[in-house]
């Protein structure tokens, strides 16, 4: 597929071009967009409103090769809107769970079993700290988008990448035990499943 062909070709008004260019990756805006929404309804309102956004400014792009990362910055800022009607910015905990639940057989997008550990790991993180390393990991953004997306300096989210990796390495390493309340305290050589959480 010839990315810049189909962008000009989009940018005068070819509304086929750039159907093309979102249907080649249109997995990853899904998925992208779920990591924000926690539902399969919501997350498809935002990639409708990103679509509409990208016919109404396909012009303005200036390179481009930069078609997928403007475009997913495009999604995370009509994700981000739509969260903000809603007044939340992540889903809650339970939610998040519940989102988790219903990415069954009959979901094409659902989530393996290991991608599924990796989300429980980073519902320990702080908002921001998830979120940069989900864009960078899960979805394999380049720094430089991320901060796009985010509206953060490369530096800041370099350093919330950091210090999520450090609370994600202190979880799955070392010694276990939790108190009377079932939190998780220390580190653990396994996170596994249950009513304990630990909050940062």
């Amino acid at each position: 597929m010839n990315i810049g062909r189909l962008v000009r070709q989009a940018q005068n008004g070819n509304k086929e071009a750039l159907l093309q260019l979102i249907i080649a990756d249109q997995d990853a805006y899904y998925r992208l967009a779920y990591t924000y929404m926690g539902n399969e309804h919501d997350a498809m309102d935002a990639m409708e409103d990103m679509i509409v956004t990208l016919y109404e400014k396909i012009d303005q792009l200036q390179k481009s090769e930069a078609f997928y990362s403007w475009s997913k910055t495009i999604l995370v800022n009509r994700c981000k809107t739509l969260l903000r009607k809603q007044e939340r910015f992540l889903p809650l905990e339970d939610e998040r769970e519940q989102s988790l639940a219903a990415l069954t057989e009959d979901n094409p997008y659902r989530y393996s079993e290991s991608e599924m550990d990796m989300q429980v790991l980073l519902s320990h993180l702080n908002s921001r700290q998830r979120e940069a390393i989900e864009l960078r990991y899960v979805h394999d953004l380049p720094y430089q988008a991320i901060a796009e997306m985010t509206g953060a300096p490369i530096g800041t989210i370099k350093s919330r990448i950091s210090q999520g990796l450090q609370k994600l390495k202190a979880m799955i390493g070392g010694d276990r035990y939790e108190n009377d309340r079932g939190e998780i305290k220390g580190t653990q050589t396994n996170l596994e499943y249950g009513t304990g959480s630990v909050r940062t």
